[in-house]
C-alpha cells in the first residue's frame, strides 16, 4: 500500500495492469507521452519495464504518481538510477526524488503541474 496520495482506487490499478499495460506496452517509448522506465527489483534483482507518462524539460525527468508510491518507484529511489525510453530517445536517470506537490518542478508542463497539486511527483536527472 503506498504511502503517498493516490488519484486511482486500488481496483483500478489491478484493472490497468492486467488487461490494459498488456495492450499499450508495445507502444511504450514509441508514442509521444508514453515512455517506459527499465528498472531492477529492490530484492530481486530481476528487470522489469514499467510504463509511465513522462514529461522531459532540459534535464530533467518527471512522473505524476497517481497510483502513489509503486514498486517501479521504490526500486528506482533504492538504485538511485535507471533507464526510461521516451519518445525518439533512451536516457539515463539519476539523483530520483519525491517531491509532494509538484512545485517548481520545471519538467511538468501546466496541465499536469495542476494534476500534481495534491500528487506526489517523482523527479529525477537525466545523466
Amino acid at each position: 500500500m503506498s504511502d503517498l496520495p493516490r488519484m486511482f482506487p486500488e481496483w483500478l490499478d489491478r484493472i490497468q495492469i492486467k488487461y490494459l499495460n498488456p495492450v499499450i506496452k508495445p507502444f511504450g517509448g514509441r508514442v509521444p507521452g508514453l515512455s517506459v522506465v527499465k528498472h531492477r527489483g529492490r530484492a530481486s534483482g530481476r528487470p522489469y519495464e514499467t510504463l509511465v507518462t513522462a514529461y522531459r524539460k532540459d534535464n530533467e525527468l518527471a512522473v505524476v504518481l497517481g497510483h502513489g508510491k509503486t514498486d517501479w518507484a521504490k526500486n528506482v529511489l533504492a538504485a538511485g538510477e535507471a533507464d526510461v525510453r521516451l519518445f525518439r530517445d533512451e536516457v539515463h536517470v539519476v539523483n530520483p526524488r519525491i517531491v509532494p506537490n509538484g512545485d517548481g518542478v520545471a519538467a511538468l508542463p501546466g496541465f499536469a503541474r495542476r494534476q500534481a497539486k495534491k500528487i506526489a511527483v517523482f523527479v529525477a536527472d537525466i545523466a
